[in-house]
């Protein structure tokens, strides 16, 4: 039997035990893996039953333009409703959001405007005020508000809930899900703990978000709210859907943790999940001791790796931030190896001349061109013959009229295998600031100098 589009195929997804990563938890581990929707997330849910709440109450029109503030998988499930439904997107987010999630949503042709991160929500930058603004503006608009739009968790108490009981065969002791908007878990729990009030009810929170302060002491702590990594948890205002007498307990986990675990979930249980799949996966190891023999607990994995490839799936990104750390070569140990460490430079004022009898006596093949000791740019052997070949007469000019684009800056930390990637023919060179700020110079030559000590 076919399905008579795609949003018929959201929810039912399937329930998987995990082994090896939760091998030290005595009980059962199940995940709830989200991925399998159409949107790769369990934002589906919520975003059909938003969109059709509103038809049905009139918010909503034919021909429409829904406006929303979205990191990306809640976009996701609204531009795909769009698509079958007529409708148009306009999607605000922030900069700390992935690249591939700006793609997928302009890839359904949704307009995506791209807000800095760090404002608060009142201020007319934020990603919520702008959403907020353009509503106001655009004729004929509707905007969800996924944060405080009851029909969000309403959506999970009708199919999240319901399906993870039945899945169990209603041996859930303990539910595990990362807190956002607050619908999955407010929904989830909702149904769940009508069901068996026993149920544990585990939210999953992160460094930088006022939820578990605010649940444990009544108290909205601005003191709390500092800019954070992890996507798709945490918040620095309480939404709506967020109940916290639902909640018995929040876990915070750290952005580190949280990155890291993304990886071991696909190299160990073979799931390509999300950046907050790691953080409910850490933080359930975390809590560990809360779980006993016979215990079923169940973990919910929200959304796709795809959505973070140049991130959590990127060993230069972690090592960038000092969250990874391995035995691959990095800029640092070219550098320690090289025989003459020290970079030779010419400046700009020099003559073409005098460049070429540097290149010349200390056969080497470019130079870095220095302006009152800061890399300006670079020469090199076939910048100097193809400028001579026009005209011969430029040796006693100035060396920066030959001057092309500098040679790309690395971190120290950069790994071999990006540094080999940035050496190419219009690169044949990377620089790099040592820990005494002196600029180095590493050519492909260094590389397989390293490679082979």
């Amino acid at each position: 039997m076919w399905s008579n589009n795609i949003l018929e195929t959201i929810g039912n997804t399937p329930m998987v035990k995990l082994n090896k990563i939760t091998k030290d938890i005595k009980a059962t581990v199940l995940a709830k893996i989200e991925t399998t929707n159409p949107g790769n997330s369990i934002k589906d849910r919520m975003a059909l039953k938003m969109i059709e709440d509103a038809e049905r109450d009139g918010r909503l029109k034919p021909g429409g333009t829904i406006i929303e503030g979205t990191s990306g998988n809640t976009g996701m499930g609204l531009a795909i409703a769009a698509v079958i439904k007529g409708y148009k997107c306009i999607f605000t987010s922030t900069d700390k959001q992935s690249k591939e999630k700006f793609d997928a949503l302009r890839a359904f042709g949704a307009e995506v405007i791209v807000c800095p991160t760090n404002v608060d929500p009142e201020d007319p930058r934020s990603y919520y005020s702008v959403s907020s603004r353009l509503e106001r503006e655009v004729p004929n608009s509707w905007k969800p508000n996924q944060y405080d739009n009851l029909s969000n968790s309403q959506a999970h108490y009708e199919q999240t809930g319901p399906e993870i009981w039945e899945q169990t065969e209603g041996k859930i002791t303990h539910l595990v899900v990362g807190v956002g908007t607050g619908g999955t878990i407010s929904g989830t729990a909702r149904y769940l703990k009508e069901k068996n009030p026993n149920i544990q009810v585990l939210g999953i929170d992160t460094y930088g978000s006022v939820f578990k302060k605010y649940k444990e002491t009544g108290i909205f702590d601005k003191n709390e709210i500092y800019p954070y990594i992890t996507e798709g948890i945490g918040e620095d205002f309480l939404p709506q859907n967020v109940d916290f007498s639902l909640i018995d307990h929040f876990e915070k986990v750290t952005d580190k943790d949280a990155a890291l675990m993304t990886r071991q979930i696909a190299m160990q249980e073979g799931i390509f999940a999300g950046n907050s799949t790691g953080s409910a996966v850490a933080g359930t190891l975390q809590m560990k001791d809360r779980f006993k023999e016979g215990d079923v607990v169940v973990i919910i994995f929200p959304d796709h790796g795809t959505r973070y490839l140049g991130k959590m799936y990127n060993e230069d990104w972690l090592r960038e931030r000092g969250f990874l750390k391995d035995d691959k070569l990095t800029a640092r140990d070219i550098i320690r190896k090289k025989d003459n460490p020290e970079i030779v430079t010419i400046d700009s004022e020099k003559t073409v001349l005098e460049a070429i009898n540097v290149i010349k006596s200390l056969n080497i093949s470019q130079i870095p061109v220095t302006q009152k000791g800061m890399v300006i740019g670079k020469v090199t052997e076939s910048d100097i013959l193809d400028a001579l070949l026009e005209n011969p007469s430029l040796k006693s000019q100035p060396v920066q009229t030959i001057t092309t684009t500098p040679f790309p800056f690395v971190d120290l930390n950069t790994s071999i295998d990006k540094i080999s990637t940035l050496i190419n023919k219009e690169n044949i060179a990377v620089l790099v600031e040592d820990e005494r700020g002196r600029i180095e110079i590493i050519t492909q030559f260094d590389i397989i100098n390293a490679i082979s000590l």
